[in-house]
Order: C-alpha cells, then sequence, then structure tokens
C-alpha cells in the first residue's frame, strides 16, 4: 500500500514538471515570432553616417533610404546592415558599390557600431578621402575592405589595433607612404592586399612575423628593397604559413636565393617587373606546391633556365617568364613534370628549334611563344595537339614553312588543328595560299609573312569575329563582299597587298568598326555612301590605291569619333568639303599626292584635338577582350594602330607615338588662294605640309602661334611678301623648307632660322640674311619668276642625271627610267628622298 502510494506520487511529481516544461516552451518565443530591433544608439549612429555623405551629382546615394517610415524603425532591415540574431548588435556593414560617388568624411559615428566585425566600403568613390584614423577602434573587426575606393593619402598606424583583423583589402586605391610599423600587431592576420596604391619604402620585417599570413598581395605599387632578403632570418615563421606572395611592378632588387625553398608552402609566386637581376636558383624547382611562377620583365641577363629548375614542381599551372631576358634550355626528350594551362615565354632565348617539350602538354589554354627566336617550321604534330589552345601567340619568330592543307580549322569530331579563339602568327617567314581559317576565331594576325593568293576562305569565319589583320602579305584578287557576316568586327587591316577592284558594299554593314585600313593596295572606283555607316570609326587609311571621285562629305558628317584619315596617293578630285571640319577628335589628316583643288577651308580650326592641350594617349590601338569559357580568365589583346607618314621629307611607319602626332599634310595637289588665318590656331599642331599646291599670298604673321610645330614645309607654291618674324619663335622647329615661292625681305633672326640650310629658303625672290646672306647690304637673287610648275624638278634631275654619269651611264639611264616612271604615275617627284 505504501509502495503504491509511492509510486502514485511520484507519478503526479513526473506529470508536474512536464507541465510546467510545455508551459515554458509555449512561453518561450520561436526563431519565426522574434522581432529583434536594433539598438537606438546604433540606428543613430547609421544616419549620422548616412548624413555625413552626399552624393556629388546631387542624386541620392545607395543608401539614401535608410531610415525611411516603412521600416518600423529596425535598422538592422535596411540595405547592407547585418545584425546579431541574439543581441541585435549590427555587425555586419556592407556597402560594397552601394554609395557611389560622394564627398564629405565619414563620420566617426560608426564607432558607436562596437560590436561590427565585418565593413566593406569598396568600389565606391571617396574623392580622396583620407581613411579616417577612428577605424583602428572598431577593435572587433575581422574583415576590412576599402579596396577601390578612391581613397588616398597615408596608412593610419591606428589600424595596426585592430588585433582581431583576419582580411585587410585596401587595394587599388591612391594611398601613400609606407606601410605602418604597427602591422605587427595584426597577430590573427590572413589575407593582406595593398595592391594598387602609390607605397614606397620595403616591407616592415615585422610583417614576416605575422605566423597566421597566408596571402600578400602588394603589386603595383613603389615598393624596393632585396625582395628575399628576410629569408635570411630562419626565426621567421611566415616562411611556413605563406601561400601566396604577389609582389609584382615595384621596385624590388636581388637575386631569387637558395633560400627559396624554405617557402615550402608557397602556391603563387609573382615576382614580375620589378629590378631583380643576378641568378634564380635551381632550388626553384623544389617548391613543389607551387601552381603560379610569374618573373616576366626582370633583367636576367644571360641566365639559363633548365630541367632543374622545374624537378620538383608538379603542381605548377601557370608559368610566365616574358621578357626576361631567360634562356631555356631544355634535353630534346625531356617530358616536364607538370601539366601548364597557360605559358608565356615571349621574348625568352626558346629557339632556334621549336621547344619539343610542349607536345608533352595535354591541358595548355594559352601559348605565348612570340619573339623567341624560333627559325624552324611549325612540326605537324602541334597541329594535332594544340585542339584545347585558346590563346596561340607564335608572332616575330622568323617561323618558315606553310599552314597544313589537310587540316581543318573548324571544330569536327572533337578535334581539329587549330581551334584557337585568338591566334597571332604575324611577323614571321609563312609562305603558301591562305588556308581554312579557325571559323571561331575572335582575333586572327596573319600579317607580315608571305601568303599569297585570294583571301577568299576569311568568308568561313564565324560572327563572333571582332579582329582580322592580313596586312604586309602577297594576296591578291577582290575583297570578297561578305563583311555583313560579322557583326561584332572591331579591326579589319588588310593593308599592303595587291588586293584590287572596288571596296565592297557589305563593309558598310560593320557598324562596330572601330579601325579599317586598305592602305597600299590597287583598290578602284568611288566610295560609296555605305560605309557612312561605320559611325564608330577612329582610324581610316585608305591611301596608296586607286580611289577616284571627289572626297565625300559624308566622312565629316557620320565618323565624329575619327582621330586618323589618310586618303594620300590617289586620284581625288574636287574641293575639299567643309565637312571635314567636323571632325572634332581628327589628330592626323593626310589628303596629300591627289588631284585635289580648290582653297583650303577656312573652318580647320574646329580640329579641337589640333587647338588645344590635351590628354593623348601614345598610341591609337583597340582592345579585344573575351571570355572563352566560364572557368577562364578574360584573354585581351591590345592592337596598336600603324600608319604611314611623311615626315621631315622621308615616308616612315609610325606605331608607338602615333597617337601624339598632330598633323594636316596636304601636299602635293592643286590647292589655290591663300593660307586661311585659322589654321593659326591649331597651337598643339605638330607638322603642317602644305607644299607643291599653287597657293598665293602672305604666310600668316600669327605662324607663330603653333609653339609645338617641328615640321613646316611650304615650299614650291606662290607665297609672296616677307618671312613673319613669328616664325621666329617657333622653339622646337626642326624641319623648315620654304624654297621655290616669292618671298623676300630678310629673314627674321633669332634662335632658330638662322641655323637651317640655306636651301630652306632658295629660288625666291629676294631674300636676305643669315643664313641666305651674311647680311641684306650682299647682292640677293634676282626676281625672275617662277619655273614652271616641274621645270624646277626637271632642272634638279639633271644636275643628278649628270652627276650620276660619273659613276657610269646605266646608273644615271637608270635614274632617268625611275624619274619618267614616276611622271607617268601622277608627277611625283622620286628624286625629293636623294636630296633629303
Amino acid at each position: 500500500m505504501l509502495i503504491t502510494m509511492s509510486g502514485q506520487k511520484y507519478s503526479i511529481d513526473l506529470l508536474l514538471v512536464l507541465f510546467l516544461a510545455l508551459v515554458f516552451l509555449l512561453e518561450k518565443p520561436t526563431e519565426a515570432n522574434v522581432i529583434i530591433r536594433c539598438k537606438e544608439s546604433e540606428r543613430q549612429a547609421l544616419l549620422d553616417f548616412n548624413q555625413s555623405l552626399a552624393a556629388v551629382n546631387g542624386s541620392d546615394t545607395g543608401i539614401s533610404s535608410w531610415g525611411s517610415e516603412d521600416d518600423n524603425g529596425d535598422c538592422c532591415t535596411w540595405t547592407g546592415i547585418g545584425c546579431s540574431d541574439s543581441t541585435g548588435h549590427v555587425v555586419k556593414l556592407d556597402l560594397l558599390g552601394l554609395i557611389g560617388n560622394v564627398t564629405g568624411t565619414i563620420s566617426p559615428s560608426l564607432l558607436e557600431l562596437r560590436y561590427l566585425s565585418y565593413l566593406d566600403l569598396s568600389f565606391n568613390d571617396f574623392n580622396g578621402c583620407p581613411i579616417p584614423e577612428f577605424i583602428g577602434s572598431l577593435r572587433e573587426l575581422t574583415n576590412l575592405f576599402f579596396s577601390e575606393s578612391q581613397f588616398s593619402g597615408p596608412i593610419p598606424s591606428q589600424l595596426g589595433n585592430l588585433s582581431r583583423l583576419v582580411t585587410l583589402d585596401l587595394s587599388s586605391n591612391q594611398l601613400t607612404g609606407s606601410i605602418p610599423e604597427s602591422f605587427r600587431n595584426l597577430v590573427a592576420l590572413r589575407e593582406l592586399s595593398l595592391k594598387a596604391n602609390l607605397l614606397d619604402g620595403g616591407i616592415p620585417k615585422s610583417l614576416w612575423n605575422i605566423c597566421s599570413l597566408h596571402s600578400l598581395n602588394l603589386r603595383s605599387n613603389n615598393l624596393g628593397g632585396d625582395v628575399f632578403g628576410f629569408l635570411q632570418s630562419i626565426s621567421l615563421c611566415t616562411t611556413y604559413s605563406l601561400e601566396e606572395l604577389e609582389l609584382s611592378e615595384n621596385q624590388f632588387t636581388g637575386s631569387v636565393p637558395n633560400e627559396i625553398a624554405k617557402l615550402s608552402s608557397l602556391q603563387v609566386l609573382s615576382l614580375g617587373y620589378n629590378r631583380l637581376n643576378g641568378t634564380i636558383s635551381q632550388d626553384i624547382g623544389q617548391l613543389s606546391n607551387i601552381s603560379t611562377l610569374e618573373l616576366p620583365g626582370d633583367s636576367f641577363d644571360e641566365v639559363v633556365i633548365s630541367e632543374a629548375h622545374f624537378s620538383n614542381l608538379s603542381n605548377l599551372r601557370r608559368l610566365d617568364l616574358s621578357d626576361s631576358s631567360l634562356a631555356l634550355k631544355f634535353n630534346s626528350d625531356w617530358i616536364p613534370p607538370f601539366q601548364l594551362q597557360v605559358i608565356y615565354l615571349r621574348s625568352c632565348k626558346l629557339g632556334p628549334r621549336f621547344p619539343q617539350w610542349i607536345r608533352s602538354q595535354d591541358m595548355p589554354r594559352e601559348i605565348d611563344f612570340s619573339a623567341t627566336f624560333i627559325s624552324d617550321s611549325i612540326p605537324n604534330w602541334f597541329w594535332n595537339t594544340s585542339f584545347l589552345v585558346h590563346n596561340l601567340n607564335l608572332s616575330f619568330n622568323q617561323i618558315r614553312g606553310s599552314l597544313p592543307d589537310n587540316c581543318s580549322f573548324s571544330y569536327a569530331e572533337n578535334h581539329c588543328c587549330i581551334c584557337a579563339s585568338f591566334i597571332d602568327l604575324s611577323s614571321n617567314n609563312l609562305t603558301g595560299p591562305l588556308p581554312q581559317l579557325p571559323s571561331l576565331s575572335v582575333s586572327l594576325n596573319l600579317s607580315k609573312n608571305k601568303f599569297f593568293g585570294p583571301i577568299t576562305s576569311i568568308c568561313e569565319i564565324s560572327d563572333l569575329i571582332s579582329l582580322l589583320d592580313l596586312s604586309n602579305n602577297l594576296f591578291s584578287g577582290v575583297i570578297p563582299n561578305c563583311f555583313a557576316r560579322w557583326p561584332i568586327l572591331t579591326t579589319l587591316n588588310l593593308a599592303e597587298n595587291n588586293l584590287s577592284g572596288s571596296i565592297p558594299r557589305s563593309m558598310g554593314s560593320l557598324r562596330n568598326l572601330r579601325m579599317v585600313s586598305l592602305r597600299s593596295n590597287s583598290l578602284s572606283g568611288r566610295l560609296h555612301s555605305s560605309l557612312g555607316n561605320c559611325w564608330k570609326l577612329k582610324f581610316l587609311d585608305l591611301s596608296d590605291n586607286k580611289l577616284s571621285g571627289n572626297i565625300p562629305e559624308w566622312i565629316g558628317e557620320s565618323f565624329s569619333f575619327l582621330i586618323f584619315l589618310s586618303l594620300q596617293i590617289n586620284q581625288f578630285r574636287g574641293s575639299i568639303p567643309h565637312q571635314l571640319c567636323e571632325l572634332s577628335n581628327l589628330q592626323i589628316l593626310d589628303l596629300s599626292l591627289n588631284k585635289i583643288s580648290g582653297a583650303i577651308p577656312q573652318c580647320l580650326n574646329n580640329f579641337i584635338s589640333m587647338a588645344k592641350n590635351m590628354n593623348l594617349s601614345r598610341t591609337i590601338e583597340h582592345s579585344v577582350s573575351r571570355k572563352i569559357d566560364p572557368n577562364s580568365n578574360f584573354i585581351d589583346v591590345n592592337y596598336v594602330d600603324e600608319a604611314l607618314l611623311t615626315w621631315k621629307g622621308k615616308k616612315q611607319k609610325y606605331a608607338k607615338i602615333l597617337g601624339l602626332l598632330l598633323v594636316i599634310d596636304l601636299s602635293s595637289n592643286k590647292l589655290t588662294g591663300e593660307i586661311p588665318e585659322q589654321l593659326t590656331s591649331l597651337r598643339e599642331l605638330v607638322a603642317l605640309n602644305l607644299s607643291r599646291n599653287i597657293l598665293t599670298g602672305n604666310i600668316p604673321r600669327k605662324i607663330g602661334q603653333l609653339r609645338q610645330l617641328q615640321t613646316l614645309d611650304l615650299s614650291r607654291n606662290k607665297f609672296s611678301g616677307s618671312i613673319p618674324p613669328s616664325l621666329s619663335e617657333l622653339t622646337f622647329l626642326g624641319s623648315l623648307d620654304l624654297s621655290y615661292n616669292y618671298l623676300s625681305g630678310k629673314i627674321p633672326t633669332g634662335s632658330q632660322l638662322q641655323l637651317f640650310d640655306p636651301s630652306s629658303f632658295s629660288h625666291n625672290h629676294g631674300l636676305c640674311g643669315p643664313p641666305v646672306t651674311s647680311n641684306c647690304s650682299e647682292s640677293v637673287e634676282k626676281p625672275q619668276g617662277q619655273p614652271g610648275r616641274y621645270q624646277d624638278d626637271f632642272d634638279e634631275f639633271r644636275k643628278w642625271f649628270y652627276a650620276g654619269m660619273g659613276f657610269g651611264f646605266a646608273v644615271g639611264f637608270g635614274d632617268f627610267v625611275v624619274l619618267c616612271c614616276s611622271s607617268a604615275l601622277g608627277g611625283i617627284p622620286i628624286f625629293v628622298s636623294w636630296t633629303t
């Protein structure tokens, strides 16, 4: 009985406990119905932070919605804010790209966010604002991202107080000064990126004592010192933890020592474009974990890279030794331990034989063997194993032979000889007809070879093509009318071939075209107005052909972006249309050696690039960038335009400084009238050539305003009067020709004109003074009237002809034949280059 009663009492107690537990659970709020409002002090701090920033253009910032009525006062629901589930404190402020372009300073109200562990202000524009020192007081921060936000000034030393920091990214700003010594206190740091700033000094030695450091990225600064000096100390624990070391594009010195093997965990080593020299230790081959090795652009003259340098690099996937003067010498039967995906060896000494070891590589995506002294033919096995390559560059070698005739360049049965999207075989000795081209090409450059025959096979290229360069070959026949297939083509160069016929009308469908060069062919006919649809053109070179008709007005009306226009050595007639003055961005205008008549337009002062001091690029170039597949990086090709210009009496090709040349060349036409006074407002003009026309009147008295002028040729016209005194003020003038005119009077004295040869002033009415005569009291050249249009040319030829007799009749007679031929081609005086 007692036992029974005790059991009942126990059961009642148990039921009571269960009941109370159930009540407790029912009354406890669940995660679904909890409403956590942020702390009022933190809410106000965020509003103050927002208030301290103002959009530059007056528009709202990406966080202007903070504090609106529909958020019920809960800042945890605001854009970019993250709060703790348990406490409601703001722990995350992620404003990556949300703020925009702002003025003002970052409010210290952020100090109220005492539990903030994540702060990201990247990809905004703070307009040169310094990084606030108070950021160093946010002691709970573990992740700090300020990249690409236009911060300037030194890195605050107070950031060294953030002892919990795991990731610090201040990259791509305008930060100056040195790396703070206080960073030694960042004992939990795993990733540090200060790349793309203006930092100088060295790397603090204490940084190498952060045992947790896995990634250090300091590329693109002005840092210096011995790059591997820290390896001399054996107590630095970073040597065991460091996995990524990126120091490229700085001023570091030294060599790659034996101690490099201490970095046993290293996976990425990037040291390119510094001032490294000396040796590269073979111990670099012991870095068995390394996947990326980049040493481009350093000065390892006469350093030989052997098989030992790669002995244990079985994980290597990316190798870049470009522009480092290294010589690679391997046994012909060497099989590397790695399988590379990216191989950049530009300007290394790799030849003369085509490298056999590449045959063992099954996974290459990008191969750059340009300028590597290869003078061999491309072996057949290369075409059969290169079907995975996306980017192939073998340019600037002396590779001979032809491309295989029986090779498919398009995908078929999962195999093709070349399926590369980017192909550059330019500047070699390749010959033969144009083969079937890669159907999936994005960029194809076969220029400066000896290919011949028709180019009809270009029509097989798919609509992915952006760049096509077949220039400087021996191609012949007509240009096929299939350009409508290529809607995204930006660059087309067929210059210096033997192409004939007219320019296809389908070229007018290329609405994305930026550059077209058909220079030095035998193209004929008029320019069709459909070409005006290519409204994005920046570079148009149709020189040295047989094009005829008037210069179209639509060139000026359609091509508002045009920088370069050359129609020289054609058969254009009529006057210069005033619509060309609408080309405000024009930097080079060459209409020389045509049959253009009429007056020079008075509106040439509309060429703004020639009139105002602009920030011009050295080159005129175009970029092609494409991501081949989701797992690959972007492949970029920069194409630099090249042009043939007459400079100081000589024809020269320009590419690397073409963008700095501001030129007007209207020579060898039938222009009449005076030089427009408005032309003297082109204060940035570098070269002006109006020679061999029928221009009259005085040389403009304000010609001295052309302060940047380096070459001026007004010869063989009918200018009269005196030489303007302002001409002597052109201090940069290095080439001057005023000969064969009706100029008279004293040559202005100054620091410049008297330095020129007397021939620069010859055959005028009555010029006197140095350098023609010692003074104007001496007898001067008698006015005899100007000789006929080419009488002076013949007189000078006769002088050369009789001089040639001294070397033998055959030489003199050969010169005569050259002159006769040139006259038949339009009276171009070939001997001018002789006298020059």
